[in-house]
């Protein structure tokens, strides 16, 4: 295991300048996922660690050595693709053994690390086949397995479930965290996807254009975004959020297509009449409420899942989400009040998009 530094890293391709100045501090053993949407440098970032792209400046440092000139089997680095990278002339076994027997490791030790890893994964039925007579999930434990024998210091990621189907990522989810728990591994999983960084992350970093909006825990993310960005993006169905205007005749409030929407004693003194905003709430933070205390609203879609029922509102021009674990028969074209719970009200300032 070890410590991952990424000191204030630069990379270009050309006149394009992709990643800008980019500083993380991954601690010893922890999971920490790159997430954000396509393009905004998270993939280049892992690939600068795995020493598959050059640092254009900065450094980063892996354990107490600075690898920036360092070629990737020196590293001590274990890389895991999308595309699962199996050698298919070789059959699993071999698949899992052959790095080591690059390196000339004995044979007794890569006996034993392969087996390790077949335990682990529950490879023992497969050892004989070939990639193409396994299924993608398989495939993927065994490019898996093929990092655990190598017994890196650091795990790298570069989204692993993106080929495969709904089902079988929740199930390649749980097992990539308790392949974590269980081996206590450095490692940094990249993904678009919001929803695995949030269930397998101990840290998150947010990426969007090339820079780290935030880093934190899962929750602390979800709950306390520090600007627009991270608030649209993390969470599922993603933050409501709408432009309103300060009014403070009557206590302090945010009006938005002529109702009164309540902020914090706390906010209010940070606000001043006629400020311009963008109140933002989670979907699963709006409960009934009634003329006197709620915003009128128009259900246009509902989505029951089970558990929730997701209704999608029109508010004014504005479209939001209501999330409710109580189940209510709304019909379509149906009027209801809604009042957001104050306490979990966030407001951004339109220009900067940063917490007011």
């Amino acid at each position: 295991m070890a410590r991952v530094e990424i000191r204030d890293v630069w990379k270009a391709f050309g006149p394009v300048k992709v990643i800008h100045g980019v500083s993380v501090d991954i601690v010893d053993g922890d999971f920490v996922v790159l997430v954000g949407p396509s393009g905004c440098g998270k993939s280049t970032l892992l690939r600068m660690i795995a020493g598959l792209e050059t640092i254009g400046s900065g450094e980063i440092a892996i354990g107490e050595t600075v690898v920036n000139h360092l070629p990737p089997k020196d590293r001590d680095i274990a890389m895991v693709f999308q595309s699962y990278a199996l050698y298919p002339h070789m059959k699993v076994a071999e698949n899992l053994s052959f790095s080591l027997k690059l390196r000339k490791i004995e044979q007794s030790v890569i006996d034993e690390r392969v087996a390790a890893a077949t335990e682990i994964l529950g490879l023992e039925p497969y050892l004989g086949r070939y990639p193409r007579q396994l299924s993608g999930g398989q495939r993927q434990r065994v490019a898996m397995g093929r990092a655990i024998v190598r017994d890196p210091q650091v795990f790298l990621f570069d989204e692993p479930l993106s080929n495969l189907d709904a089902k079988l990522r929740v199930q390649m989810r749980a097992e990539i965290k308790r392949l974590h728990q269980r081996l206590g591994t450095t490692t940094i999983f990249v993904t678009h996807d919001q929803v695995e960084a949030m269930t397998m992350a101990d840290k998150i970093v947010v990426m969007n254009d090339g820079v780290v909006e935030q880093m934190g825990t899962p929750l602390d993310l979800y709950d306390n975004p520090c600007n627009l960005f991270v608030a649209g993006f993390i969470g599922s169905p993603a933050t409501n959020l709408i432009e309103g205007v300060v009014s403070t005749d009557n206590g302090c409030a945010v009006m938005i297509n002529g109702a009164r929407l309540p902020v914090t004693k706390e906010l209010e003194g940070r606000l001043s009449e006629g400020q311009k905003v963008i109140y933002g709430f989670r979907p699963e933070h709006l409960e009934l409420g009634g003329e006197e205390n709620g915003f009128l609203s128009t259900v246009s879609v509902v989505e029951p899942t089970g558990p929730e029922t997701h209704v999608v509102l029109q508010f004014g021009e504005k479209e939001i989400v209501a999330i409710f674990r109580e189940r209510h028969d709304f019909g379509v074209g149906q009027e209801i009040y809604l009042r957001p719970r104050v306490g979990n009200v966030r407001l951004f300032d339109p220009q900067s998009g940063d917490l007011v």
